[in-house]
């Protein structure tokens, strides 16, 4: 008895030691600092936990009273995905702009920086950098957080973020395995699926995470999509093909594999989360991340109780969850570890956000110095990985360079003449997100530049169009960094 005790005991902690679990509120509730001290050994941040850096350096101070090696993991990319500036956009362009720049180095001071700040307030995993390749212009989810649709260019900075970051002694996770930018569904709504062949898997796919295998990284995330060619049944997060095979066996990467959301649809609508974070520890996961929607006590319990009762059923090795914990736990001592290199001397740092959302900016044609103009962002609805609560465009920047400036936030179905009405006779500045995958998006900003041919056009999404207006202006990403560059061009145009 007492011997199946101890063993069950075992279990449980391991069982909580593999999830990473989220919260409400910006203090550690009473029963997730109890679940801390029982066991779990991660905890994951989301934009409605942070209200400030102090605020955030306090939690996660609270947070390792119960356990000082606590892993707090935040999905921090910069740019249009940021959880630290959620409420008034982020210092640091996103990854488009950085490829479009071009430049390992200032990529990698760029991913240093983010990671400074993340490890001053305690935050010591990174849910970043996406490796995926935008091959895929219409992809709705990842866009703008690619470095682009040429695979070696993702490749090389995505080990310059992976080098950057876990400079500043934060660990990267770099997603999502095996390669989201091939598809055209979002998986937090149903489950994506990428049919190409083994080669083409081997020679796009999987270049950028063998890139960061290389430098380094210490957690990878799965991906929730349905890739035939390696499985034709079971997505990439619950596949054992997929995650033992092929990244564990083929590409002989050792580090912490972390799930994506459990509560997506992808698993949560076809698996359920019980099921599916059974299943996902089976193939070679060992954390799984849930939090985003499902945030309460019940939930980890929940997701506990199925891995013990799977352990004891003999539809889980016991081994592999004490190696996936065992796992957890390694990477935690070494955030533990961590010594952040020295900052480089003379380090830009402060600016390195702004420099180089500079640095991204394409403009085409030019317009006259503009006195008061009218901003018009056609608004469309948000994917749930950016979230709608971050502001975005140019108008509250524009508006301190040129005072008198006007504007308006226009929604789907809101047309040229709309826009015109409100704007008057002062020049258009119209401000879109992806106009290539909206057409109503088009339709409008064709027809501003036909009536008013002064107007000037900011595209803050993936560049597709060729360029319209008087003045066009693509700045690769709608941070807030990425919306003041582009309004230093038109306030000195």
């Amino acid at each position: 008895m007492t011997v199946l005790a101890h063993r069950t005991d075992t279990v449980t902690r391991d069982a909580l030691a593999v999830l990473q679990p989220g919260f409400e509120g910006t203090t550690a509730p009473a029963w997730l600092l109890r679940r801390v001290g029982e066991g779990l050994t991660a905890v994951g941040l989301f934009g409605r936990n942070i209200a400030s850096p102090e605020q955030l350096a306090a939690l996660t101070a609270q947070l390792r009273t119960e356990r000082d090696d606590v892993l707090v993991a935040i999905d921090e990319e910069g740019g249009d995905v940021t959880r630290l500036e959620v409420r008034g956009g982020s210092s640091f362009p996103g990854n488009l702009a950085l490829g479009a720049v071009d430049d390992t180095a200032l990529t990698r001071e760029v991913a240093r920086e983010l990671g400074r700040r993340l490890a001053e307030c305690g935050v010591n995993l990174n849910w970043a950098p996406s490796a995926d390749v935008n091959s895929n212009p219409d992809n709705p989810v990842i866009g703008v957080r690619s470095f682009g649709a040429d695979t070696h260019l993702a490749a090389r900075h995505t080990a310059a973020y992976v080098e950057g970051l876990q400079a500043a002694g934060v660990a990267a996770c770099t997603k999502h395995f095996p390669g989201h930018g091939d598809t055209n569904v979002d998986s937090h709504h149903a489950l994506p699926r990428i049919d190409v062949d083994l080669d083409t898997l081997q020679a796009r796919e999987l270049v950028p995470f063998k890139a960061a295998i290389e430098a380094g990284t210490k957690a990878v995330m799965s991906a929730h999509i349905l890739v035939p060619a390696l499985d034709p049944t079971r997505p990439a997060t619950l596949s054992p093909q997929i995650l033992t095979g092929l990244l564990r066996g083929e590409l002989g990467y050792e580090g912490l594999i972390v799930t994506d959301g459990m509560e997506m649809h992808a698993i949560a609508g076809t698996y359920g989360i019980e099921r599916g974070s059974v299943l996902a520890i089976a193939a070679g996961a060992d954390a799984i991340c849930v939090g985003g929607g499902l945030a309460d006590e019940a939930t980890v319990l929940r997701l506990r109780d199925a891995l013990v009762a799977a352990v004891r059923e003999g539809a889980l090795p016991e081994e592999r969850l004490a190696d996936a914990a065992a796992r957890v736990r390694a990477l935690a001592a070494w955030t533990r570890g961590a010594r952040p290199d020295a900052q480089p001397e003379g380090s830009r740092a402060s600016g390195i956000g702004l420099t180089a959302a500079r640095r991204a900016v394409l403009v085409t044609g030019s317009a006259k110095s503009l006195a008061g103009p009218y901003v018009a962002t056609l608004a469309p609805v948000a994917n749930i990985a950016v979230g709608d609560e971050t502001p975005w465009g140019v108008a509250a920047e524009l508006a301190e360079l040129l005072p008198g400036t006007g504007s308006g936030v226009y929604p789907e179905g809101s047309s040229a003449g709309d826009v015109l009405a409100a704007a008057g006779d002062r020049t258009v500045v119209v401000v879109v997100r992806d106009a290539h995958r909206h057409p109503w998006m088009t339709e409008a900003v064709d027809a501003l530049v036909a009536a008013r041919p002064d107007t000037v056009v900011v595209e803050m999404g993936l560049p597709r169009a060729e360029p319209r207006g008087a003045l066009h202006i693509a700045t690769h990403g709608a941070s807030r960094v990425c919306g003041r560059a582009a309004a230093e061009v038109i306030a000195g145009a």
